[in-house]
């Protein structure tokens, strides 16, 4: 397109000089071809990843937080990098975690295996419009002491017994934030053992805290332990150990290894 455009301009040029067009006219037609050239995006304006560069983060507060979710997450915020008064940047020991794509570009290697996932793509803990009726939790993790704590609260829709949070919905919570800070140490892994002591009974709608930690690693095997708390760490409610073992994702880059 932009050959054709030049070659139309050079046909012009030559036309004015052999047939002695007028400067208003040839005006006019250079004035129309700037247009032209305008409608042309540039090539760094083109995007390279045809999903949205910034997607939407389920882990921000919104209005179904109750105020002791906005206190905890406001805790562990305050642990975060932040702005002085000077305008640099504080370095605290925690970082928080966007929802979108599953944190996945966050773990070791994981940059290149995020642009395989869709923008709308989530885990399914994420996936309820309703804000507040599932699954509402945001995670922060301390890379120096590899390890990570997780504010969760339970919604309406996770209801076991009466008035308690069902087993598989705190099952699913701490395979998610065990396998958020495994896949942050060791890259792309898989769960392949976890292990759950159930202490006592989650009153639905209430805010825990699921603290997870490294216990080791062993060539391929990720070892962590985890125990969900009240927010103020007084009463355990569960305590749980998991396997997570590191997995090849050759074949998404034409690796037939």
């Amino acid at each position: 397109m932009l050959g054709q455009i030049a070659r139309r301009l050079g046909q012009l040029h030559g036309q004015q000089i052999c047939n002695g067009l007028n400067g208003v006219r040839f005006k006019e037609t250079h004035r129309h071809l700037q247009s032209s050239f305008k409608t042309v995006r540039p090539i760094s304006t083109i995007p390279l990843w045809p999903f949205s560069s910034r997607p939407r983060d389920f882990s921000q507060p919104n209005s179904s937080w109750s105020p002791e979710m906005r206190k905890a997450y406001d805790h562990y915020i305050a642990l975060c990098d932040t702005d002085n008064e000077n305008g640099e940047k504080t370095k605290g020991p925690w970082r928080k975690l966007p929802s979108y794509n599953r944190s996945i570009k966050y773990a070791t290697g994981g940059i290149h295996l995020s642009k395989f996932i869709q923008a709308e793509n989530r885990l399914f803990t994420r996936s309820v419009k309703e804000q507040g009726a599932t699954f509402e939790y945001v995670v922060f993790v301390n890379k120096e002491e590899k390890s990570c704590v997780c504010v969760f609260q339970s919604g309406r829709l996770l209801e076991g017994a009466p008035g308690h949070v069902h087993g598989g919905a705190i099952a699913t919570m701490i395979d998610t934030v065990t396998g958020t800070l495994a896949g942050y140490l060791s890259g792309p892994i898989m769960t392949a053992n976890l292990n759950i002591d159930y202490r006592n009974p989650m009153p639905l709608g209430s805010v825990v805290l699921i603290h997870s930690a490294l216990d080791r690693i062993e060539r391929r095997k990720t070892f962590i332990t985890c125990k969900v708390t009240s927010t103020d760490e007084s009463k355990l409610y569960t305590e749980a150990t998991a396997l997570f073992v590191s997995i090849s994702v050759g074949h998404l880059f034409g690796s037939r290894n």
